[in-house]
């Protein structure tokens, strides 16, 4: 992988996989404007984006004008080249070529066909004039994307009408909905409609989507990839709404939430606990007053401190800074529009909440006191660039104040380009049920499809039931360990804590509002598992953090997200195409989170080729399905035959400064190259070149790895880097300082 400066070239080898698809490079618009049979009030414009997309507008023509596409900022850009072809009144059928591939225009109705040489049709659409529907050709292959929530894991079938929020669909089971119109087609094409907004059909013959009402209709704006290359199609999609921004490191470690406190000496214990016990965590985030009874501010919407449980916040605050940990606030919003910048200025006579530069201005006093994060909860009612208006304003707003400090905050609602601000995003206040757990799996999987890398659940569920148990709670930790958010929050508070189990008090008793809702059988809060199991998956979490942060950059770069469908690299493999409940965390780490209450074994698919079993090194088989033996402990992990995987000291915190070496295990097979990235991990230094790859090369029948400097990075202190290589048993100790070596086996 290169720097990020070079995205272009890594895009470039993407798209030699698969056909051109550029439309004519001596076009002219000129050249290309015949008239359609009836439609002398609207304007067809076909526009090319890459060799694999092309944008498909119908724009409405008043008074000789053709009207505009508005802009809801979630495009990286709202024009790219000019139209290379636009069609308005009378014409026959018009054809353009796209590359290899053929677009066949033809009027009443107005359709869009995509043929390959051979005459097969990849892709048409139809667009009715009357109702705005567009009709697509779905195939037979699973759908994914569509955002956050909703029905899962394969689209077809169903209907969705995209409301955003926890209102949008089975809030208990399936979460909060961040709906985000952009539908992935396995067989090898994907469609993002920009404009308008509206509702998707899966259930007939064709894929069907429809303007949320008929007179919002137009602008029609919707960008085609074809391509059957699914890094290619990832690719597109960062093209259009924006590559992912890195998070501070720290932000991928443990983070331990908190509701209802009760006093300032228990706040300081709990973190104390953390440090004594030696259980790894990096962040301490706090709800609001109003939220719970007794939280971080007055109330709800306020950025007064509760006297009660902080009489002395900065004090406080400095004193769980020495002890490592990051403090992250929750914040609602009192508005149901947003607009402008963090950095608009604010005129104090004219104050307007809904002006971001206003509303931004409450948070920088608790940001010069020492808060390092934000928690905004809420927004359901706020529109898409309201939505987006506030996503950008948590990772400008702390730059005004701290300029060289990525910042860090955890969202309900966002929207398409949500990821060129690092957004994360929790999937609201899901129900403590095994159903719920199942479901999050594929939920996971199609938000990062959708462009949202830094995703995760309120590990054990947000609302306590009879069915939360010390073991649903061991099996949420396991999955949310192989989220990129690992975070544990919800009712019964003290339960999520690593150690509550064995306590014998759940916390605060806050059932209430949420039908269902059940404390834990008594039984169950002596259990003295919990803490081990807990710690077995914070220090594995800890320990991935070189190879997780490498996957986080490579998804920065090219928008490959960390939480991978096992489609997008066994595309040709229907069993894993279809497969929603397991994934790739990064490029050779198979995850099976165990869903099944009691269960002794698992059900794994494993893709064609080897895999070793992480726990035990045994080598298997795969393209076929096994059946794994798991006890309360064991969630089945399993390595890709042909890949190299760092593995870091266990620390107590992110940026823990420990004497050990790392370890860098290679899993033969094949060959295979990997960059192993590393930067300061708080600043924007990387921008600037200021980061270390080391690059890996494994040559698999020579039993031989090359390590190398990556081209533009350079070596970050220390620069003597003791590594351990280990194949199976055999291990060699070498020092890395910049230049080549390489170790044989």
């Amino acid at each position: 992988m290169r720097e990020r400066l070079n995205r272009r070239q890594v895009l470039q080898r993407l798209a030699a996989a698969s056909a051109g698809l550029m439309l004519p490079a001596n076009a002219r618009a000129s050249d290309l404007s015949p008239r359609l049979a009836g439609m002398d009030d609207i304007e067809v414009q076909i526009s090319s984006i890459s060799e694999h997309t092309f944008r498909l507008s119908v724009l409405p023509v008043r008074s000789g004008q053709t009207s505009s596409i508005p802009s809801n900022g979630s495009l990286v850009q709202n024009s790219w080249d000019a139209p290379i072809t636009k069609l308005r009144g009378e014409a026959t059928a018009q054809a353009i070529a796209l590359g290899s591939l053929r677009l066949q225009v033809s009027a009443d109705p107005l359709a869009f066909t995509v043929t390959t040489p051979n005459g097969d049709t990849i892709q048409k659409l139809t667009w009715d004039k009357d109702t705005g529907a567009v009709a697509f050709v779905s195939g037979n292959a699973p759908l994914l994307g569509l955002g956050e929530g909703g029905p899962q894991f394969d689209r077809r079938g169903s209907t969705d009408p995209m409301i955003s929020g926890q209102g949008g669909y089975k809030l208990a089971t399936h979460g909060g909905r961040v709906p985000i119109p952009w539908i992935i087609g396995t067989s090898g094409w994907a469609i993002l409609f920009n404009q308008p907004f509206g509702t998707f059909d899966f259930t007939g013959s064709q894929g069907r989507f429809l303007p949320s009402r008929p007179d919002a209709a137009l602008p029609l704006d919707i960008f085609v990839i074809l391509v059957r290359d699914p890094a290619t199609i990832m690719a597109e999609y960062s093209r259009l709404t924006g590559h992912p921004e890195m998070p501070p490191l720290w932000s991928l470690g443990y983070q331990q939430s908190h509701r209802t406190l009760a006093s300032r000496e228990e706040v300081l214990e709990e973190a104390a606990m953390f440090r004594a016990k030696k259980l790894p965590c990096d962040a301490l985030i706090y709800l609001g007053t109003g939220f719970c009874p007794s939280g971080w501010n007055t109330e709800n919407g306020s950025f007064a401190w509760n006297s009660r449980v902080f009489p002395d916040p900065k004090e406080m605050l400095e004193e769980l800074h020495r002890k490592h940990f990051r403090v992250a606030l929750h914040a609602v919003i009192l508005t149901d529009k947003l607009r402008g910048t963090a950095s608009d200025p604010c005129e104090l006579s004219q104050f307007d909440e809904q002006e971001a530069g206003c509303y931004w201005d409450a948070h920088r006093k608790n940001i010069a006191m020492g808060v390092d994060a934000w928690w905004p909860d809420e927004g359901d009612p706020l529109d898409i660039a309201s939505r987006l208006v506030r996503n950008r304003m948590y990772w400008e707003g702390p730059q005004i104040d701290r300029p060289n400090e990525r910042p860090y905050a955890l969202h309900r609602n966002g929207y398409a380009g949500m990821q060129r601000y690092a957004s994360f995003l929790w999937s609201g206040d899901v129900y403590s049920t095994w159903e719920t757990l199942k479901t999050q799996v594929p939920i996971g999987i199609n938000t990062s499809l959708t462009g949202i890398p830094y995703w995760g659940t309120d590990i054990g569920g947000f609302v306590p039931t009879k069915e939360f148990t010390a073991e649903l709670y061991l099996r949420w930790f396991q999955f949310g360990s192989f989220c990129a958010l690992f975070r544990s929050h919800g009712r019964a508070w003290k339960l999520r804590l690593p150690w509550g189990w064995s306590t014998g008090d759940p916390g605060p008793v806050e059932i209430n509002n949420y039908g269902g809702a059940a404390i834990p059988d008594p039984n169950q809060l002596h259990n003295t598992q919990v803490e081990p199991i807990c710690r077995k998956y914070l220090e594995l979490r800890y320990r991935l953090l070189p190879y997780l942060y490498s996957a986080v950059r490579e998804c920065s770069a090219t928008g490959m997200p960390v939480m991978r469908a096992l489609w997008l690299h066994y595309p040709d493999d229907a069993r894993a195409v279809a497969c929603g409940d397991e994934y790739l965390f990064g490029r050779d780490l198979l995850v099976a989170p165990v869903v099944e209450k009691a269960a002794t074994t698992r059900q794994v698919y494993l893709p064609r080729g080897n895999w070793y079993d992480f726990w035990t090194g045994e080598l298997v088989e795969g393209g076929r399905e096994i059946s794994r033996e798991i006890t309360l402990e064991i969630m089945p992990l399993y390595v890709r035959g042909g890949s190299i995987l760092p593995l870091g000291p266990v620390k107590q915190y992110t940026a823990e400064t420990v004497d050990q070496p790392l370890s860098i295990s290679i899993y033969p097979g094949s060959d295979v190259s990997r960059l192993l990235y590393e930067d300061d991990g708080i600043s924007f230094d990387h921008r600037k070149g200021n980061w270390m790859g080391i690059q890996m090369a494994w040559n698999d029948a020579r039993r031989s790895l090359a390590l190398d400097l990556a081209p533009g990075s350079r070596m970050l202190p220390p620069v003597r880097r003791n590594l351990v290589i280990a194949l199976g048993p055999s291990m060699r100790t070498v020092t890395f300082e910049g230049n080549p070596i390489k170790v044989s086996f």
